[in-house]
């Protein structure tokens, strides 16, 4: 019989024929031999499409794909994988399947229906079996009829499965993903062919078999495209909502990242593959297409799944987590010692082209910043903290992990900046360190000797003006998250001024105008960090305030922050900076506590210096971005009363009130509240609210006149509070409801800026307060916490009834 007489319908039917004829038991039958040659003309003929008829979707809608099932099944037999005597047939068969369903959904649908993409899947799972627990050093065993079984077999999940959900959803549900990586890298391990040139072939193989120079490239190149095929399969599964893996994947996945640490990356290739090849650069080339895959699963996984952070932590105290592979270490490594592969530099025509390394290189960087994020994202996870960082070892502080990764910084500084030190390093520790420090034990032990990590961030190294912006992020990231957890710590915070930290990040240049978004959030995290070491300092507020004691002395901190606030176009660099100014204002006017070792000059310098720093801050510019906070920050209580504060306490000055009066009565910058908010609306009715504790009052004397954009307004209607339960009554909502605290603290500054000051607008704060106030002088009668804003109330209003 010629099959090549035959068309693709009578193909098809001579194979629903064979599989009726079949003897499960005859494996020496001839019909099996017809069955290969008739599948292999078939398989060819689907192979492309013939002009413009279609003989695809006529043979789906046949009983192929059921036969190509049942075929499959038969050529089984039971078994988990097929006998060496009809691999041929399975090869054929699975060849039918694969192209039939190319780039038509019907027969992927009539396939998937079939149960065919299912029965292939169980093959795969079967050659899977032969393979050892754990990750594989040597490439598994196998003929190169078995490994074009198992490629083909990819083969066909890859075609039914290319932009179809159905089967998609149908292979992930079965897991396949975790079974083609066992195959992947059991089969072609990766930088295997560096050590293992001669264990490719079962040690009972064919004559056939003999391990030539040409069947061994053959059985390499076959390795590679089934790898290949394999991750183009899981790259096409994957789902960002559901991850198609668990920790149990994480010892396969760093296996290339060993390949490309030494000692593996330098070892001399085998004789056979000392000198460029077609072969040995295709070798070369499946390391990297391979190590990509894994970085990039693993930063996907790390970014994804609690499981996996967790295990991963887990793994780098106890490596029976991972089948003895240590997972996060192998990681470290690789981001510290990993390097391109030395046999890309061997000039050859049949080695990559200087272009290609280029561009190898640019990946692989790209490989290693996957890497350094996972590690980021594992240690930013909460319950690793007490797993990473490790007090159980005297010798190293805080473990073996956080002591590396701080001398990465270590060794960083000591090179200098002229050095070739290696910057990625140090990005990798600061944001990694930078998640683990987001509570006080654990900044006081790497502020604490031997680590004293404060002297190294605050290095010239570390941070110049020309320190690159991704270095920064990850210092300036690191030192707000230590000053931020040393808030009540008084030993840490010493550490930090002793550092000169306030100093460094104000010189760094890190508050200039910037639009990108990386210099964004490095902004706000130096704002964090000058604003928390500032609170209740006054020696940092002076440093920030007053200019340096130099003969051309920079901008100073303050004027830095005032222009960066005015210019930025960020609501969180704009409130952030200026809650700068309230912590600056906080601390100036407490009262220091008395030192042992203050002299009576020493006092005395140190008025002057509050005072110069005091009048600094009493400017048009300072007051109106405290008004400009409150303005913009209606919706946050706590936002609102600092600003509410600082004003009040500026307006204790004698050259205070006055300033804040005329900014408070003057309109808002449109940015601020380009519209009048629901909360300002004049209701139709008063309010009858009879809640004690929070009055809600109704302000008739604005009934006449459409309210203004000021701060004026909003303090007005932060004090009548109009909440939800008057919307009943026809009230427009307000924004926020306020605690009595706030309120009564706008009432104090009522009373405030109004004490020292006549004229026109301190009348015009007179008109417009008074109407609320005397409602709450009413309304808030009683004891304790009910009482404290009717009382503010009444007080405002007697001092203003004597004036």
């Amino acid at each position: 019989m010629d099959p090549t007489t035959l068309s693709c319908t009578e193909c098809a039917s001579k194979l629903s024929a064979l599989l009726a004829g079949f003897s499960p038991n005859a494996y020496d039958d001839d019909s099996w031999r017809d069955l290969e040659v008739i599948a292999q003309h078939l398989a060819n003929y689907l192979r492309k499409r013939h002009g413009p008829e279609d003989y695809h979707t006529p043979l789906g809608s046949t009983t192929l794909p059921q036969d190509l099932t049942s075929l499959l099944g038969v050529a089984l037999n039971g078994a988990p994988i097929p006998d060496d005597a009809r691999v041929p047939a399975v090869l054929e068969i699975l060849r039918v399947g694969a192209n039939l369903c190319v780039d038509h959904d019907q027969n992927r649908g009539n396939l998937l229906e079939a149960g065919f993409p299912q029965a292939v899947v169980l093959l795969l799972e079967g050659y899977s079996e032969l393979v050892p627990s754990g990750p594989q050093a040597d490439p598994l065993p196998l003929s190169i009829p078995h490994l074009e079984v198992i490629k083909i077999a990819i083969g066909v999940l890859l075609n039914t499965s290319l932009g179809f959900n159905p089967v998609k959803f149908r292979l992930i549900s079965l897991e396949v993903a975790m079974t083609l990586v066992r195959l992947s890298s059991a089969l072609y391990p990766v930088g295997s062919w560096m050590r293992c040139t001669t264990c490719l072939f079962p040690g009972d193989r064919a004559p056939e078999e003999k391990e030539t120079p040409i069947r061994i490239a053959e059985s390499w190149n076959t390795r590679i495209a089934l790898s290949n095929w394999a991750w183009r399969l899981i790259t096409e599964l994957r789902d960002d909502e559901h991850p198609l893996f668990d920790p149990q994947v994480l010892p396969y996945l760093v296996q290339p990242l060993i390949a490309f640490t030494p000692p593996l990356l330098t070892a001399p290739p085998p004789p056979n593959l000392a000198h460029p090849s077609p072969l040995r650069t295709s070798l070369l080339q499946a390391d990297f297409e391979l190590l990509s895959d894994s970085c990039s699963q693993l930063e996907s996984l790390a970014l994804d799944v609690e499981d996996v952070r967790l295990s991963l932590a887990r793994g780098f105290q106890f490596p029976a987590e991972h089948q003895n592979v240590p997972c996060l270490i192998a990681m470290l490594d690789f981001i510290e010692q990993g390097s391109y592969a030395p046999l890309w530099y061997v000039q050859h025509e049949a080695s990559f082209s200087m272009a290609d390394v280029r561009n190898q290189e640019k990946a692989f960087d790209d490989c290693k910043a996957a890497v350094i994020k996972a590690v980021v994202e594992t240690s930013g996870e909460d319950k690793n903290i007490d797993i990473l960082v490790d007090e159980s070892d005297p010798t190293k502080q805080g473990g073996s992990y956080v002591s590396r990764l701080v001398n990465w910084i270590r060794n960083f500084v000591l090179g200098g900046m002229h050095s070739n030190a290696r910057d990625d390093l140090v990005i990798c520790a600061t944001l990694s360190l930078g998640n683990l420090v987001r509570r006080e034990p654990q900044s006081t032990l790497l502020l604490s000797p031997p680590h004293d990590i404060a002297q190294l961030l605050s290095s010239e190294v570390l941070l110049s003006q020309s320190t690159d912006i991704k270095l920064k992020h990850g210092v300036i990231g690191l030192l707000k998250h230590l000053s931020q957890a040393s808030c009540n710590s008084a030993p840490n915070r010493m550490a930090l001024n002793i550092a000169n930290v306030v100093e460094r990040v104000l010189s760094s240049g890190v508050l200039d105008e910037r639009s990108d978004a990386m210099a964004d959030v490095v902004q706000v995290n130096a704002i964090g960090i000058v604003k928390h070491l500032c609170n209740g300092s006054l020696d940092n507020s002076l440093k920030v305030i007053l200019p340096a004691e130099t003969n051309n002395p920079p901008p100073t901190g303050l004027s830095q922050v005032l222009s960066l606030v005015k210019h930025s176009d960020k609501v969180a660099i704009k409130s952030e900076g200026t809650r700068i100014i309230v912590n600056l204002v906080k601390s100036l006017w407490s009262n220091e506590p008395p030192k042992e070792y203050h002299n009576v000059e020493e006092i005395h310098v140190r008025q002057q210096k509050r005072d110069k720093a005091i009048t600094a801050l009493l400017s048009p510019s300072c007051i109106e971005a405290l008004t400009a906070l409150l303005g913009r920050s209606l919706k946050y209580p706590v936002l609102v009363n600092e600003a509410v504060v600082a004003l009040s306490l500026l307006s204790t000055h004698r050259d205070g009130g006055a300033l804040v009066l005329r900014a408070i009565v003057a309109p808002l910058p449109a940015e601020v509240t380009p519209g009048i908010p629901s909360s300002m609306a004049i209701p139709a009715t008063p309010s009858t609210s009879s809640e004690v504790e929070s009055p809600n009052i109704w302000s008739p004397g604005a009934r006449h006149r459409p309210p203004h954009n000021r701060a004026l307004d909003h303090l007005v209607s932060i004090v009548r509070n109009i909440s939800k339960n008057d919307d009943a009554q026809g009230l427009r909502l307000a924004v926020t409801s306020y605690p009595i605290e706030v309120r009564t603290n706008v009432c104090s500054l009522f009373g405030q800026v109004t004490k020292h000051v006549s004229g026109e607008d301190a009348d015009i704060v007179k008109d417009e307060a008074r109407p609320v106030l005397e409602e709450l002088s009413r309304h808030g009668q009683g004891l304790g916490r009910e009482s404290m804003l009717g009382n503010a109330a009444r007080r405002v209003l007697d001092m203003w009834a004597q004036a």
